[in-house]
């Protein structure tokens, strides 16, 4: 079955998040859109740089309702003691979902099993618990917040404008297209 308009699966983690250790359930996503951000390992190279632009552009997601969720199969201990001694990432305000277990991992299928490691992978959820946008990349490919922010508001553009699409490289305030017969072979 495709990922894309799959509910997310039942699950229940620890995060790491202003200070504290909270409890995230598939149900904390209902309501409003989430961004889920798959990583490989805390104390790496390239995480950083994606976890700092996202926290980075964080404000800017926030103003559009999302919420953010890192997610690595660390536990919520080492996202503490990460946060706690990098300057990038301790200006880190979003959940930091811990996934020893690798269920959440496995779940949205971005576990490398032989190694206990995510792969990169960036799903956009709606308030319904859907997955909108999946994206994974190998673990030497960082991530854009700047991009994500743009697919983020073209999928609550087109789920408030039925009918519509967002074209390559649309921005907010940009024309969109609806499909029809009178379309076909013209863009």
């Amino acid at each position: 079955m495709p990922i894309i308009n799959s509910q997310v699966q039942p699950f229940k983690a620890t995060a790491y998040h202003n200070g504290e250790f909270q409890t995230v359930t598939d149900e904390s996503l209902k309501g409003k859109w989430s961004v889920f951000v798959f990583y490989p390992a805390d104390f790496t190279f390239v995480c950083p740089t994606e976890l700092g632009d996202l926290a980075d552009r964080y404000e800017e997601f926030k103003k559009l309702g999302v919420e953010i969720y890192s997610v690595s199969t660390d536990t919520h201990f080492t996202h503490k003691a990460w946060h706690d001694t990098s300057d990038t990432i301790s200006k880190i305000k979003y959940p930091m979902i811990a996934d020893p277990t690798l269920a959440i991992s496995r779940a949205f299928d971005v576990l490398i099993e032989e190694e206990g490691l995510a792969l990169r992978g960036t799903f956009v959820i709606n308030p319904e618990g859907q997955i909108k946008l999946c994206e994974i990349h190998d673990n030497g490919i960082g991530r854009d917040a700047g991009e994500l922010l743009r697919k983020v508001q073209a999928a609550q553009y087109i789920a408030k404008n039925p009918g519509q699409v967002c074209p390559a490289k649309w921005t907010p305030g940009a024309e969109t297209l609806t499909p029809s017969l009178d379309l076909i072979g013209k863009i």
